[in-house]
């Protein structure tokens, strides 16, 4: 692989990429109430990937200044000039476009639809308006980090029905404590950088308190399927399971911040448990209707 491929590959972000496809096939399969089509689930992955990695390409462009100060984004390809700003502008609408056109063409017009306003809610919304102007930008910009459960289920379904409201909520819930223990361990780069992340311009504290806070209301808002969306005690025992060890290392976070000791090693330890948390929970809405029995 050339090395301005992998920085075309670079631009898109796709390790965020997986964390957006891990809910992608669970929440088609829950809509399904059993497998889908092979050729769904894929052509939905293929169009999912390409419009997340436009979407991060986009970001890619606006945040490139921004990175160009800090550390822990020293080596993307804009700020190296692997790719030119221009290349990585064009890339990036090219990626967009054909994202939705494959929506439209391989599964269908509302799935386009919601990919087009995934796009724009991430590149614009969130990117643009918000992450430099409120500490609150990764609480409501992670609405477009929602978005693939939506898209997901209007793939199957041709709707957007009240699960896929509940599973669009577990993730928006679950933004803030996933991202802000993340920027106080790299609160001095977003200092650099003028970007207002909570973590970077609040004591640990009151951070530490919001994240805990967040993490139970994702925990409650996650057992919502049972009543909403039919969801039966597989799917409850995992949520309830994952999220009290999520919950768990949250208020240990917030106990080192009261206690006045460094958080940077626990609020890694959260950022990490945030992503092994969401996967265990849409893990089980992929096998729960496959072998969990019905609650109410």
């Amino acid at each position: 692989m050339t090395e301005r491929v992998r920085a075309y590959l670079q631009l898109m972000k796709l390790r965020i990429v997986e964390l957006l496809l891990i809910a992608t096939v669970p929440t088609m399969i829950f809509a399904q109430q059993g497998m889908p089509s092979f050729w769904l689930i894929l052509n939905t992955l293929i169009g999912g990937t390409l419009s997340a990695g436009a979407a991060g390409a986009f970001n890619s462009y606006i945040d490139r200044e921004s990175d160009r100060l800090m550390k822990r984004t020293s080596k993307r390809p804009l700020v190296t000039r692997v790719v030119g700003d221009r290349e990585a502008l064009v890339f990036a609408w090219v990626v967009a476009i054909v994202s939705v056109a494959w929506f439209l063409v391989f599964v269908n017009v509302l799935s386009a639809v919601l990919t087009a306003l995934a796009i724009f809610l991430y590149a614009v919304f969130y990117s643009i308006i918000l992450k430099r102007r409120t500490p609150q930008n990764i609480v409501w910009g992670g609405v477009a980090g929602c978005m693939p459960v939506v898209i997901a289920w209007a793939a199957v379904t041709g709707t957007v029905a009240w699960p896929a409201m509940v599973l669009f909520a577990v993730v928006f819930l679950w933004t803030p404590p996933h991202y802000w223990p993340l920027s106080m361990k790299y609160a001095d780069d977003y200092s650099r950088a003028g970007i207002p992340m909570l973590g970077a311009i609040s004591p640990a504290g009151k951070v530490a308190s919001q994240v805990v806070l967040y993490a139970w209301a994702t925990v409650i808002c996650s057992l919502l399927l049972v009543p909403v969306g039919g969801a039966g005690w597989f799917y409850a025992s995992v949520c309830l399971a994952a999220g009290a060890w999520f919950a768990y290392q949250c208020h240990r976070l917030l106990h080192t911040a009261n206690a006045g000791e460094p958080t940077d090693k626990q609020a890694m330890r959260v950022f990490h448990s945030s992503i092994t948390y969401l996967t265990l929970v849409f893990v089980s809405v992929a096998v729960d209707p496959f072998i969990g029995g019905p609650i109410l």
